[in-house]
């Protein structure tokens, strides 16, 4: 019997974040040692840069490094790597010699798969950035497990807002979008919460650096999804943090419609306004921002055969009045309603409502007459001409646009009655009060 030699014995196959540690950690090592670091991944985390010193001495020792080791069989991917470390402390003299001496800069952390840009941009280092990109990285690279783009990143937390700059002024492309149509702007608003995130000055950046408010996802995501969501998020929330959340959301929305943004398109589930109408009493500041602002109270692509501010209204007040008859509750309801249909009324020339469009007030357990008499002064108003003085006073509220109205309805040089005509509510609501 032939005896066949047995074949010598090879380690397998290592990739990903073991072959950091069998085949280049040594010369990771040894670089990040001369450099005065320690390696994360086997002893303490680099978390402040501010012990690190780049002398003189320190660079020279690591060119020396690398002309020593530049034949080793890992070479590579050790200064590859080592690359990804100096990229997240902003070392960047170290970071071109490393470049220089042949780190490959769309080289992946085995982990994460982040390249060096986009850990340059998680640690909020612009000077990096602008190092790697001038020297070649793509600075739309999107990761391979996320999707997300170094812009998409430094929108997440107003800490980025240097890098988010930077990125811009380098050419960054602000309406990039992943597979699923997510650009950096629907990135960064679904990345709030409002209460421990408050990135509004990366969303202002990114409206300001050109960013679509038209943008939609695969899913039908806009603008306004993440709004709504967070709104919904209040009902029956901590008070303080549903404040919070409030007052994001207004802000947010005010610089979406600064730039054209629509919060009256369809459908309803995804319309800004159309949640404010419904939900009236709980934000009828949001509301009463909308309509000043100009947002449509029907269906701004259908009209109110699609959905209608007035039915809305009207609606919610009846099945909420058949709940309760607490008088505390009730007043505030009927006043808020009164206000949200003023409003309405005040914001065109003319009241249009949906077609064979009525409500019973007897089908109403509690104040059917009050909501009765507040519809049949509705219809009137629709069958009617418009006065000459409801006329006059929506071309001046529209000609005193953007919000708020009533501090400049207050400054003009008209007697006190005609003023409170204009005004509609003789206690407006503020940004505080959101």
């Amino acid at each position: 019997m032939v005896s066949v030699p047995e074949k010598p014995r090879t380690m397998p196959f290592l990739h990903g974040f073991r072959r950091i540690i069998f085949e280049y950690q040594p010369l990771v090592d040894e670089i990040l040692g001369c450099l005065g670091l320690q390696d994360p991944n086997r002893q303490e985390s680099l978390e402040s840069p501010s012990c690190v010193a780049e002398d003189n001495s320190q660079l020279l020792a690591l060119s020396k490094i690398l002309e020593r080791e530049a034949h080793s069989p890992f070479y590579k991917e050790g200064v590859s790597y080592a690359l990804l470390k100096v990229a997240e402390l902003g070392l960047v003299p170290a970071a071109e010699i490393l470049l220089r001496n042949g780190a490959d800069i769309i080289f992946e952390d085995p982990v994460t798969y982040y390249t060096a840009l986009h850990i340059a941009v998680l640690r909020n280092q612009p000077d990096m950035v602008e190092l790697l990109v001038r020297r070649g990285a793509d600075i739309n690279r999107r990761d391979r497990i996320h999707l997300s783009s170094p812009l998409d990143l430094a929108s997440e937390e107003s800490e980025r807002l240097p890098c988010l700059k930077r990125l811009l002024e380098l050419g960054a492309d602000v309406n990039a979008a992943n597979k699923h149509g997510k650009t950096a702007l629907l990135h960064a608003l679904a990345s709030s919460d409002g209460v421990q995130i408050h990135n509004t000055e990366n969303i202002r950046l990114l409206l300001e650096g050109g960013a679509d408010v038209k943008a939609t996802t695969n899913n039908g995501d806009t603008v306004f999804t993440c709004v709504v969501f967070l709104l919904g998020d209040t009902v029956g929330g901590d008070p303080e943090e549903a404040k919070l959340i409030r007052r994001f959301c207004f802000q947010v929305t005010r610089l979406l419609m600064a730039h054209g943004a629509d919060p009256s398109e369809c459908p309803s589930y995804e319309s800004l306004t159309y949640l404010c109408l419904k939900s009236f009493r709980l934000h009828f500041p949001l509301l009463r921002f909308l309509l000043e602002s100009g947002a449509s109270y029907n269906c701004s692509l259908h009209g109110p055969s699609c959905w209608s501010g007035f039915k809305v209204v009207f609606e919610r007040l009846c099945a909420h009045l058949s709940e309760s008859e607490e008088d505390g509750f009730s007043l505030d309801l009927l006043e808020k309603a009164e206000r949200a249909l003023d409003l309405m009324v005040a914001s065109a020339q003319g009241v249009r409502l949906p077609g064979n469009f009525g409500i019973d007030p007897k089908g109403c357990r509690f104040h059917g007459e009050k909501i009765g008499s507040l519809f049949a002064s509705i219809k009137q108003l629709e069958c009617s001409p418009a006065p000459l003085k409801h006329l006059c006073r929506v071309y001046l509220r529209q000609h005193l646009r953007p919000w708020p109205v009533d501090a400049k309805i207050r400054a003009l040089p008209l007697p006190d009655r005609l003023k409170r005509y204009l005004l509609l509510d003789q206690n407006p609501s503020t940004e505080e009060d959101l």
